[in-house]
This record gives C-alpha cells, sequence and structure tokens, in this order.
C-alpha cells in the first residue's frame, strides 16, 4: 500500500495558477495549517489547460459523437450539440445560417420550456420547414443515451445514462414532500479528488462532461419523471465529479438552466458543491448567481488531509478565510457547509465546538448529512442520536443547521454511492495512528 500511494503521490496535479490566487489574504486563523502540499489523482486535467483547449469556443458547440477517443474534433463533421450553446451562442449560430433570431427563441423553448423538452426533430411543431430542415442537416439534439432507471424504496430515482463515446454517469432525482424535487446531476466521469469516504472517487477521473451532457440530465429528469414526481424545482451539482474542476463547463450549464425563457430554474436554486478548489471557488463566487456547497467534513487539518486530499494544497485556514474575504461583497447570500458524519472521526463534541469557532464570520447553513457505507468502505455511520446531540451544540451557538438523512442508499444513489469503480482504483490512505485501533476494529 505504502508503494502504491508513493507512485501515486508522484502523479502530481496539473494546476495553473489563476489570477484571482493573486489576491492577497489575511493569514489563515489559529488552525495547525500542514505545508500547501500537491493532492494525489488518478487522472485529473486541468480546467485551466488541456481541457479548455479541447472545449474551446468552436469546439465546445460540436457533438461529442463528432470527436475522437482523445476529444478531438473531427473537422469533417458540421453539426453541433444545440444543448451545449447558451442562448446568445444559439442566436448567432441561427443568424448565421440565414435565419431571424425569433426563430433562435423559438427554439429555445422547445429545447428547454413549454413542457416539450426535444429531443429530435419531430419535437419540433411550429418551426419553419426550412428552418427545421437546416437544424436536421446541421444540429444534432441529444448528448446522453438513456441505459437505465432504479428506483429506491424512499422514492429517490437513480438514471444511469450512456455517452457517445461509451462511458456511463449517473443523475438521481430526490422528491421532496414540500413541493421539490431535486436533480443531482453529474459534472465528469469519476473524480479526482479522493476523498476517501466516497465511492465515486474510488474511480479516479476519467474525463470532464461537457454543457450538454451536464444540461441535458437535468432535461431529462424533467422530460421523464415530471409527470411522476411533480415539477422539478432544484438542481444540485453534488453527482459524480468536482464540479469546479471542470468549472467552465459547470458556469455555462448553469446558465443555461436558469436562463428565464427556458429551463428557468431560480439561481438561488442550483447549487454548485466543491471539496475546496480554491481558485476556482473564488472565480466561481465572481462570476456566478448560483448557490455555492463547500464540504466540509473535518474540523482539523490532520484529519481533513486524510480524508480530503485536496486540503494538502488549500487548506482549512485557507479555504475558509477565502469565505470570508470574499462573501462579503454578495448580499444575501449563504454558503451551504457540507458535513457527512464519521463516527469516532469527526463527530465528537470537540469536532461540534471547532466547527462553531471555525466557520464564525461566514454567513452560513449547515447540513449533517449521514455517511452512505459502500463496497471497500473503512468508515462507519454516526448513530442517529450522536448527530442530534451534534446538531443541538451547533444550533445553541446560533448556527443553522439540518440533518440530512439519506436519501435512495438501497439503490446506491445517496450522497457519495454514485459510480463504478474499474479494476484500477485510486489508493486508500495510511490511517492516522488515532483512528487505527477504530477502524480496524
Amino acid at each position: 500500500m505504502e508503494k502504491s500511494c508513493s507512485v501515486w503521490m508522484r502523479r502530481l496535479m496539473a494546476t495553473h495558477h489563476h489570477p484571482l490566487l493573486t489576491k492577497k489574504l489575511p493569514p489563515p486563523t489559529t488552525l495547525n495549517s500542514s505545508p500547501p502540499l500537491y493532492f494525489p489523482s488518478l487522472r485529473l486535467v486541468s480546467p485551466m489547460s488541456s481541457h479548455r483547449r479541447c472545449l474551446s469556443t468552436t469546439t465546445a458547440l460540436v457533438s461529442s459523437s463528432d470527436r475522437d477517443d482523445n476529444g478531438t474534433v473531427n473537422q469533417d463533421s458540421k453539426k453541433v450539440l444545440l444543448k451545449g450553446m447558451r442562448y446568445a451562442e444559439l442566436e448567432k449560430w441561427v443568424q448565421s445560417h440565414g435565419f431571424r433570431p425569433g426563430q433562435a427563441l423559438m427554439l429555445w423553448k422547445r429545447l428547454y420550456g413549454n413542457d416539450i423538452w426535444a429531443h429530435c426533430i419531430d419535437e419540433l411543431e411550429g418551426l419553419n420547414k426550412d428552418f427545421k430542415k437546416m437544424l436536421s442537416e446541421h444540429a444534432e439534439f441529444r448528448a446522453l443515451f438513456m441505459k437505465d432507471i432504479l428506483t429506491a424504496s424512499d422514492g429517490t430515482r437513480k438514471i444511469l445514462f450512456t455517452l457517445e463515446d461509451g462511458l456511463v454517469i449517473e443523475t438521481v432525482v430526490i422528491p421532496c414532500k414540500r413541493d421539490r424535487t431535486t436533480v443531482c446531476v453529474s459534472s465528469q466521469v469519476g473524480c479526482a479528488m479522493n476523498c476517501q469516504f466516497c465511492y465515486t472517487g474510488r474511480m479516479g477521473l476519467r474525463r470532464n462532461l461537457t454543457a450538454g451532457e451536464i444540461v441535458e440530465q437535468a432535461v431529462f429528469a424533467r422530460r421523464l419523471l415530471s409527470a411522476e414526481v411533480g415539477c422539478i424545482t432544484n438542481v444540485v451539482f453534488m453527482g459524480m465529479g468536482e464540479p469546479l474542476h471542470n468549472i467552465e463547463n459547470v458556469m455555462k450549464a448553469a446558465d443555461i438552466m436558469v436562463h428565464e425563457q427556458g429551463l428557468h430554474f431560480s439561481p438561488r436554486k442550483v447549487t454548485v458543491s466543491t471539496s475546496g478548489l480554491v481558485p476556482q471557488l473564488q472565480r466561481f463566487l465572481n462570476e456566478c448567481n448560483c448557490a455555492l456547497a463547500v464540504s466540509l467534513n473535518a474540523t482539523t487539518n490532520e484529519v481533513r488531509n486524510w480524508i480530503m486530499p485536496i486540503n494538502r494544497k488549500y487548506n482549512l485556514g485557507l479555504l475558509l478565510e477565502t469565505l470570508r474575504q470574499e462573501l462579503r461583497f454578495k448580499h444575501n447570500y449563504k454558503v451551504l457547509f457540507e458535513y457527512v458524519m464519521l463516527a469516532g472521526i469527526n463527530d465528537s463534541t470537540e469536532d461540534a465546538k471547532r466547527l462553531i469557532e471555525l466557520v464564525k464570520g461566514i454567513p452560513c447553513k449547515i447540513n449533517l448529512i449521514s455517511f452512505n457505507p459502500h463496497s471497500g468502505s473503512q468508515f462507519r455511520s454516526t448513530p442517529d442520536e450522536k448527530m442530534i446531540e451534534f446538531r443541538n451544540i451547533l444550533a445553541e451557538a446560533g448556527c443553522i443547521v439540518f440533518l440530512r438523512p439519506s436519501r435512495g442508499d438501497d439503490q446506491m444513489a445517496a450522497c457519495g454511492q454514485l459510480g463504478k469503480p474499474g479494476e484500477t482504483q485510486a489508493p486508500l490512505f495510511r490511517i492516522p495512528a488515532q483512528f487505527q485501533t477504530l477502524l480496524e476494529t
């Protein structure tokens, strides 16, 4: 295991410094900060480098079926994927083919609005015949192909989609009694972050999803399940992958989702989650009006370094101070802290008290989440009574805090259970000495 991890550590993240990193921040608070090490990954694609070149303004509009195995574009193809374009891009593209901007709006409404969610030419009723002919020759409607829908005992649905290159992603639809239904979308195939409690992290990163592949998960969810579960009102980027590691396509997809003539989700009901990529987090808060969730999951750098390797690069002090500084400029905005509770690891009374201190000065809400077991997992769930005790300590200190029970866990659809690791998996790290007896019994 030590040899495996050693090899892994040499495969360092290829990160380009984003200009926002040059912003000076106050020194980290009184945390025992570890050195800013790079964290290991199976295959970490820099969102600001190679993948951005693959998904430039021109090539991002091309259907995934027109790419080879390396993600490059087949120059012989002229078809574009419609769901990979923002409205302004679609309007410009329509005009480039000699049609009026009004035709673009009519097309947009049939792709995303008016309860149509079109997947083919035959579903574009009311459009000009010549316009439809042009679309059939130059446009692609679908990026995903449904493979299966699994229904959990609590009504949660897990949809498996096959991509053009044969890879599979998972999307979850979670009904709620209070006239709210949430679709949980994936942003990558696999994930490079290697959080030790997450099943998706065992896969490593296969590739980023395009904006069209992300958007179509929400379109499919409404198309397939609205009649059964009611109106889908919320989107969370909490499926497979680290959303801010694919920030270009995630922000583009979010823009499409909130467009008032299309899917028309409220920006505050579209939540993008991150494990703590600080420069991308700064950019997101400056450029996007959607909600932000941060997976915290520990109250010391020692524990977070172990269970969330991203902390070795962007530690708790830097992450939380960045949030304090950035949120000063966002009116009436609260970040959501996600805290997966691991029995004996991060659920003590001392952890609760440290958490109160860590989030001071940050407008926030806290979700306490049950750990969901999976194959090969070395962690256990915190008992309900201890979660309630932990919650009460936070609430008494004035924190806004919620308990989030597992949804869909009997179909591996709950938080941290998505994906299917192959033969090559991300490594498990050495358990800190103080937890070895607890986890090895």
